[in-house]
This record gives C-alpha cells, structure tokens and sequence, in this order.
C-alpha cells in the first residue's frame, strides 16, 4: 500500500500585503539579490528582534517560501521562534513595516521592536 504524504504546512503565513511588500522590495532589489530574509538577530529589550534584509545566496537550512512577486527566507537558525506566526505588512500615517503575530512570542518590548519566547 502507498503512502500519501500530505504537504507540509508553511512555517510562516504571509498575508497579501507581506507578499505585495516583497514584491516591491524585489522590484528595488540590488544587484545579485535572489529575496529577501527574515531572521530573528539577538536585539533589543526583550532579546529577539525580527530582521528582513536582502541576500545574494540561499543556505542550507533556510526556509523558503516562495511569493508571486519574490522569494522570502526564514533563517534556518530563527525559525523555531516563527513557526505558526504570521507575517504582513502595515502602513499608515506615521509608520511603516512588517508585523508579525507571533503565538511563539511570550512577551515584547514596549515599543514592539523585540520580543521574548
């Protein structure tokens, strides 16, 4: 009898906004950049910040997730604090970025730039 593997489910969800977001960063991408990635570098009050930046290369343990508009990857070594989060991207007024909704996340910062699990 074969077996019939389900597929895996996505380690981060991108909402249209995070995905139309990378695709505009894509569009204004340097030279030799192949997406965009998302890690969680030790920072800030709380420990852990999220990070997004270009890369020209891919390694091995990264997550890829790839978008209409671009690739999106989640450092290898973050993505035990992403796993079941959700990404988008918000604009207003007064600010612009990336939010996460991280059911990882035990705690964050006053000002929301860093977070603890």
């Amino acid at each position: 009898m074969a077996t019939t593997l389900r597929p895996r489910p996505a380690a981060l969800n991108l909402t249209p906004s995070a995905e139309a977001r990378i695709a505009d960063l894509m569009t204004k991408a340097p030279a030799g950049a192949v997406g965009v990635k998302l890690s969680t570098p030790r920072r800030g009050c709380s420990g852990l910040a999220y990070s997004v930046d270009y890369v020209t290369e891919a390694k091995p343990f990264d997550e890829r997730i790839d978008t209409p508009g671009g690739t999106l990857f989640v450092d290898g070594g973050s993505i035990l604090y992403l796993v079941g989060s959700t990404m988008t991207w918000v604009e207003d007024d007064f600010t612009a970025g990336f939010v996460f909704d991280n059911p990882n996340a035990k705690g964050s910062c006053g000002c929301g730039e860093s977070f603890t699990v």
